[in-house]
């Protein structure tokens, strides 16, 4: 053999070592096949659940598994309802951490903000608003007496723009239904969130939409996700993305639109402390800020609700889960996130989906995960 063709040779007897210890010291993927077998059950056995897709994201090697079953495909674009809470909250805390550009402090009165003369606690912040602790009357209440709550229905009409709506809320009184002190009690949803949406596109100049372009869509790479407001229209849904509308008046806690892949961004955002691919969204306390406990009593923080540890263990677990039945997640222990669509667009028995994949599938992912470590 040549010099040179021992030079050569050499460096193939090196490659070829670097790229075994590589593979022997990389932590194999886990074996998900029961994960999709549930889900393929699931969606079986549920009438109202037809089609189901589920995207599971690893902190450092990011997607490590997508399936779909039924009518739903890895490319379906579904309507998320609560799902949307954490992406809203997401550019929210952009703007709150853009000194350069905005002066807006999420713990700040929102009066300071706002130019009308409401009718609410002069006291209420954002951070209040997003962590359903602001005192105006909840969601809830549209269901139980639609007529007291009707006066704060255009956050749930396609018309906009935005701004008229949040000015009708914010000087508008519920008189027939209870409110408290802001930060003294949870009421989750309603007139609070659009009212935070209303407080992004005064401090940030711009509408929501473009802001989410600039602070979350473009960073990330996002293709498909944007907000809409399809409440009133969700059970029309057929899964185009030209189909969504409200633009001008978007829904901020239920009205985004979705695929796996986008999602899936999001929820890497927010297991790298902020960073998504080479851009740095969110400062890794503004992530953890996001999962801070403000509700024990219930456990939310601001869009995350926050999981009651196993006995004797630490909190590790937060979920987004929506009316629709979809659920996002993330485990801050075993560092991974998961979202799993479901379009059970009547509501009726949205919760059917989402405790399930919080009660069944995602025990049976912990599991796959341990085994591979």
């Amino acid at each position: 053999m040549t010099r040179f063709a021992s030079f050569v040779f050499s460096l193939f007897l090196i490659a070829c070592s670097d790229s075994n210890e590589d593979a022997a010291t990389s932590p194999a993927l886990p074996d998900l096949t029961m994960a999709d077998a549930w889900l393929e059950s699931f969606v079986a056995a549920e009438a109202l659940f037809p089609g189901g897709s589920m995207i599971i994201v690893d902190k450092n090697r990011g997607v490590i598994h997508k399936s779909a079953f039924g009518n739903q495909t890895e490319d379906s674009v579904v309507l998320l309802a609560s799902t949307s809470k954490v992406p809203t909250v997401t550019l929210l805390m952009a703007l709150h951490e853009d000194d350069s550009n905005v002066s807006f402090d999420i713990s700040a009165p929102i009066a300071d903000y706002l130019p009308w003369l409401g009718v609410w606690d002069p006291a209420i912040t954002t951070e209040d608003l997003v962590s359903n602790r602001s005192g105006i009357p909840g969601l809830l209440n549209i269901f139980s007496r639609p007529d007291d709550y009707s006066p704060h229905i255009c956050q749930f009409l396609t018309a906009g723009p935005l701004l008229a709506c949040v000015e009708t809320l914010f000087t508008t009184p519920l008189p027939n239904l209870p409110s408290t002190q802001p930060n003294t009690a949870f009421d989750y949803g309603g007139s609070q969130w659009q009212l935070a949406g209303g407080v992004a596109e005064l401090v940030g100049g711009a509408t929501w939409q473009q802001l989410w372009d600039q602070y979350i869509a473009e960073p990330c790479d996002l293709q498909i996700a944007r907000f809409g407001n399809n409440l009133s229209l969700a059970g029309s849904w057929e899964g185009s993305p030209t189909g969504l509308v409200g633009l001008e008046n978007p829904n901020m806690e239920g009205g985004m639109m979705s695929n796996l892949d986008d999602y899936a961004k999001l929820l890497s955002l927010h297991l790298n402390d902020g960073a998504c691919g080479g851009n740095q969204v969110l400062s890794p306390e503004g992530v953890a800020f996001m999962r801070k406990d403000r509700s024990p009593e219930i456990g939310y923080g601001m869009g995350w609700w926050v999981k009651a540890p196993k006995q004797g263990g630490n909190i590790y677990l937060y979920d987004d889960p929506g009316y629709y039945g979809s659920i996002s997640w993330l485990d801050i222990e075993r560092g991974y996130g998961g979202v799993v669509f479901f379009e059970e667009y009547s509501g009726a028995s949205g919760n059917v989906g989402s405790s399930a994949v919080s009660s069944q599938l995602i025990p049976i992912i912990e599991e796959a995960l341990d085994a591979a470590r």
